[in-house]
């Protein structure tokens, strides 16, 4: 679960996707439902979720390096040295794009 922090609560985007929706996650959301505000949005929604356009870059990243990561460790090298290209600030852009999205 990832919980973003604001200057009042913490904010889950809940897509009904399916880690969002397991036992675990739904007692821990109930558990602390008073921690952080709930923003709903369209079942699997791609294009209400900053997280997609990271994995997009990430699997990006990942196709282009050659040779192809054939471990484990080889694959966590391509996924750092894709994070650590990106520029500073880029999750606060992602974020900032949500209401646009949502709109």
């Amino acid at each position: 679960m990832s919980i973003v922090h604001s200057a009042e609560f913490g904010q889950f985007q809940h897509d009904s996707a399916t880690p969002h929706t397991s036992r675990v996650a739904t007692k821990l959301l109930q558990k602390h439902s008073s921690d952080f505000r709930h923003f709903h949005c369209l079942p699997k929604s791609s294009d209400e979720n900053i997280i997609e356009p990271i994995w997009v870059a990430f699997q990006c990243a990942v196709q282009k390096r050659s040779p192809p990561p054939r471990t484990p460790i080889d694959m966590r090298t391509a996924l750092q040295d894709s994070w650590c290209e990106k520029p500073p600030g880029y999750l606060q852009t992602l974020y900032d794009t949500i209401p646009r999205r949502v709109a």
